[in-house]
């Protein structure tokens, strides 16, 4: 389906009943990474699968920042009216999850993977294999991760809503870095998946439901 917010279109798919729960998926990537967890998920949850802007059925654009991106995710809730959300995000979907989280009400559950506060939060092989990709194919994409993003501290403290942090022991996204995260949410846990890296848990692969599944329990026991 296709809804158009902030003047462009953007593609996702709606599957199950219950809590809203939206995942959103990694740079150059789209919603169907999610397909196998989301077969489980929809059991349990309303779950919205976003393309988002200038990736898989969503329009393009011309140029990509994450706040932008996060702008989207604002509109898109609002336009369904979804309240009580569950928001999952992976890498890219990470980040803008810590951006949503500031900008909106509407998501009262966060859990996070592989996410980064600045460029130099990714490990070092792989900012350099992005500014190679980057010299040769000059892909917006690629150039967002380069120079963004740029999340500090304090404004992670403004995230009242219950997160956990999660990262690969292989993660490319340095574990010092979701420290920090974890530090600077006061109502926060991490995570640290043993042998697993930055996507292995979660592309294609239906460890991310389980994992969701016992967060969202976990929650239910400690509210009663």
């Amino acid at each position: 389906m296709l809804i158009n917010v902030n003047d462009i279109n953007l593609f996702y798919e709606e599957k199950g009943n219950g809590r809203p729960l939206l995942m959103i998926h990694g740079n150059s990537e789209d919603h169907t990474i999610f397909d196998e967890a989301s077969e489980i998920l929809k059991d349990h949850f309303t779950v919205y699968l976003l393309d988002s802007r200038d990736h898989g059925q969503s329009d393009k654009v011309k140029e990509l920042h994450y706040d932008d991106m996060a702008d989207d995710i604002v509109a898109f809730l609002k336009k369904k009216d979804l309240k009580d959300v569950v928001f999952y995000g992976i890498s890219d979907g990470g980040i803008l999850g810590l951006l949503v989280a500031q900008k909106t009400d509407r998501v009262s559950r966060l859990i996070v993977s592989g996410a980064n506060l600045t460029p130099s939060g990714v490990k070092a092989h792989l900012r350099l294999l992005i500014k190679v990709l980057y010299f040769f194919t000059k892909q917006s994409k690629l150039k967002m991760m380069l120079v963004e993003p740029n999340i500090t501290a304090e404004e992670l403290t403004r995230i009242k809503i219950k997160t956990t942090i999660i990262v690969g022991e292989k993660d490319l996204v340095s574990l010092d870095e979701n420290k920090i995260i974890h530090d600077s949410i006061k109502n926060s846990k991490l995570i640290v998946l043993p042998n697993e890296g930055h996507t292995s848990y979660i592309n294609h692969n239906t460890k991310i439901a389980y994992i969701i599944l016992d967060e969202i329990e976990e929650d239910n026991k400690q509210s009663k």
